[in-house]
């Protein structure tokens, strides 16, 4: 079995608090096709630089900053981070649809003055929380699959490229957009990992199964003694 063949459906995730631990794990799975997520942690320390020094490695780039404020202000920010070069960015869904349209347009039309317009997703509810959170703790009293779902459903009408949800959703998702619809996917652990603070977490082929674009790893491959062969295994059964 060729275990790198699905790398180019992996996103790892350097959630690292600085630019030299984030560069030696970037090195280590240079070559590998996977994406790499610059997210909230990484980009404080470090910027829009470190964008372009992991693109000059040759990685396509997912900046998760989870963008939620009123639509202008996401619509003008978004519009600063594609000049960055990232090949995917985030924003809330719950922001509502007028926020997620105005940030797909400014995409691509900031995106349009480049080589490639990046793809612009939205978070439907975070995987690292339950049900029973997203019931009592915030009070929603809607089933969080059906949340998530509707959520989705928005997301595709104000004309994003996709959402990001936990697998367990996906097959729904999947079901009511077009093929083309991205579903990416983070809590993904192999069975030979921890879940941590993951909630709605599944293995990397049940993902898959289920209709998810992308998955998204972090601790099982970036705190591996062999981040590159941690990435390999991803695919062992």
């Amino acid at each position: 079995m060729d275990v790198t063949k699905n790398n180019h459906r992996v996103i790892v995730a350097l959630d690292v608090p600085g630019r030299e631990e984030a560069l030696a794990l970037a090195r280590v799975l240079q070559g590998s096709g996977c994406w790499l997520k610059v997210g909230l942690e990484l980009y404080s320390y470090t910027g829009p630089a470190m964008i372009r020094e992991l693109k000059a490695l040759g990685f396509p780039i997912f900046l998760d900053l989870k963008l939620h404020d009123i639509p202008t202000t996401v619509e003008r920010a978004i519009r600063g981070f594609v000049q960055c070069g990232v090949d995917m960015i985030n924003v809330h869904c719950s922001g509502g649809y007028d926020m997620m349209a105005r940030a797909a347009h400014a995409v691509q039309e900031e995106g349009s003055k480049l080589e490639r317009v990046p793809k612009v997703i939205g978070v439907t509810v975070l995987t690292s929380m339950s049900e029973i959170q997203f019931n009592q703790e915030l009070g929603i009293q809607r089933n969080l699959r059906d949340h998530v779902v509707a959520l989705a459903k928005l997301a595709a009408q104000a004309g994003l490229d996709g959402v990001v949800a936990s697998a367990m959703e996906a097959r729904e998702i999947r079901r009511i957009t077009q093929p083309e619809f991205l579903i990416v996917t983070p809590g993904i652990r192999p069975t030979w990992s921890e879940a941590h603070d993951q909630m709605r977490v599944l293995t990397p082929f049940e993902a898959l199964a289920a209709g998810s674009s992308y998955l998204v790893v972090g601790r099982p491959i970036t705190r591996a003694e062999d981040p590159r062969q941690a990435l390999e295994r991803l695919w062992l059964k």
